[in-house]
Order: C-alpha cells, then sequence, then structure tokens
C-alpha cells in the first residue's frame, strides 16, 4: 500500500507539474526524496511518541515490526516539508508553486496508505457500537498491532481514508496553475488538521495528554500547529512568486 501510495502520489504531482510548467523531471526527484525523508520523520515521530518503551528496549528500534510500522503520518509530513523547502529553494523552483503541484497528491497517497493501516490492523479505534464496526479476528493482525482481537472498533483508518480522498477531489478541482501561489497548499493544510483533529476523538491512544486541562493528544496538537500554519499561508499577503502556467 506504501508503494500505491507513492506511485499514486507521483502520477497526481506530476500531472499538476506539467500544468503548471514545472520541470518534471526535478519534481519527480523531489517526490522520491520526500518519500525516504517521509519515511524517515514518521520513524522517528513513532520513537519520541513511545520513547518511554524505546528508552527501555532500544533492540525494538531495528526490528522486523518496527521497519514495517508506518509510523507517525505527521512527523513525517512535517520532515518532507522541510527538506522539500531546502531542495526547491536550492534547485530554484517556486516553493508554494510546487507545494500546490504537490498537495493533492499527498492527499491521495495518504488516503491509500491508511488502507494499508486498516489491513495491518494498527491506527486502530475505540469501542463503537453504531452498525459501521469493525471487528479483527485474524491472530497475525493481532500480534502485530496489538488491535483488540474480535471487538467492535470505530475504523478510525477508514474515516481518514475517506476523508482523505474528499481533500484530494476538492484541491483536484480547485487547483489552477493561474491563481494565487500557495492556496492549494494552505487549503490541503487546514482540511487535513481538520480532519486529523477530528479523527482523533474516536482512536485509541496510550499516551496520556499533554495538558489534563484541555485533553488533546499529541497528534492534535500537531493539527493545531498545522491548521495555524495552514491560515497564515491563506491569509498572508501575495507574494512575487508567479503563475507559470500554460
Amino acid at each position: 500500500m506504501v508503494a500505491l501510495a507513492f506511485l499514486a502520489g507521483l502520477w497526481s504531482t506530476n500531472r499538476l507539474a506539467r500544468r503548471a510548467g514545472l520541470p518534471v523531471e526535478r519534481i519527480q526527484d523531489l517526490v522520491i526524496y520526500c518519500a525516504i525523508t517521509g519515511l524517515a520523520g514518521a520513524k522517528l515521530m513513532m520513537f519520541v511518541f513511545d520513547w518511554q518503551y524505546y528508552a527501555k528496549h532500544p533492540g525494538e528500534m531495528f526490528t522486523l515490526a518496527t521497519l514495517r510500522a508506518a509510523g507517525v503520518y505527521q512527523g513525517g509530513f512535517l520532515l518532507a516539508l522541510g527538506f522539500a523547502i531546502y531542495y526547491m529553494r536550492r534547485n530554484g523552483l517556486p516553493v508554494l508553486r510546487t507545494m500546490d503541484c504537490f498537495a493533492p497528491g499527498i492527499a491521495l497517497g495518504h488516503a491509500i496508505g491508511r488502507i494499508g493501516c486498516f489491513a495491518a490492523g494498527c491506527c486502530y479505534g475505540m469501542l463503537c457500537n453504531r452498525p459501521w464496526a469493525v471487528r479483527f479476528n485474524n491472530p497475525d493482525v493481532r500480534d502485530f498491532s496489538n488491535v483488540p482481537f474480535n471487538v467492535p472498533l470505530h475504523p478510525t483508518q477508514l474515516y481518514e481514508t475517506a476523508g482523505d480522498l474528499l481533500i484530494f477531489v476538492v484541491l483536484n478541482r480547485l487547483f489552477d496553475p493561474k491563481a494565487r501561489a500557495g492556496g492549494i497548499f494552505s487549503l490541503y493544510l487546514i482540511l487535513y488538521s481538520l480532519l486529523r483533529f477530528g479523527v482523533e476523538f474516536f482512536r485509541h491512544h496510550d499516551q496520556a495528554p499533554l495538558w489534563e486541562a484541555l485533553p488533546l493528544v499529541h497528534t492534535q496538537w500537531i493539527s493545531l500547529l498545522t491548521l495555524a500554519l495552514g491560515g497564515w499561508l491563506l491569509m498572508r499577503k501575495p507574494n512575487a512568486e508567479p503563475a507559470t502556467g500554460r
């Protein structure tokens, strides 16, 4: 599913880059570099969130189970974003216009990746009494992700898949290479932050809230930060970055 997500994101980004008149070869290289840094960032944030466990079992960082684990998406996104900005500035790519081309593909790839999470049983939800509750009854899945066995749970992975697919459709339809640079990427940050913030209320968490007075988990605080970043990018004054559409 990670491979399919990568190919889908590459297809979407290449298509929009051509519409925007950007050099496709450099965009393809950037997609590959972002995929690598994204996987690394997701693993690093997973280690940070579960540091108490990994500090006691450091050997677990290098096991097959850790390699197969998806990690924390937001960690991967932030590290890949930082590297992408560096790469774009170094290679003379318009930063905001390029990120506009990436945004729909990120949403599409993430939607596919969450199907992989659902198949593996990770990122599972809380107890659910709704008709759409799911039960995991494959012993291999239980052993891999520690998901509760044969218990009705919220399919939070599929909630996020549906939300990301909707975000992809919206961003793809709104994409205009002649429009203000950064608008599509800003909208992605806003929409995904709201989606992730909401889904986390239905998802199982091992970590305690950072602040008891406002019981939000780590990923919800990160969502608030990316929401603020998206709002700031959307409200800022337009810069001099030209629209390069053909």
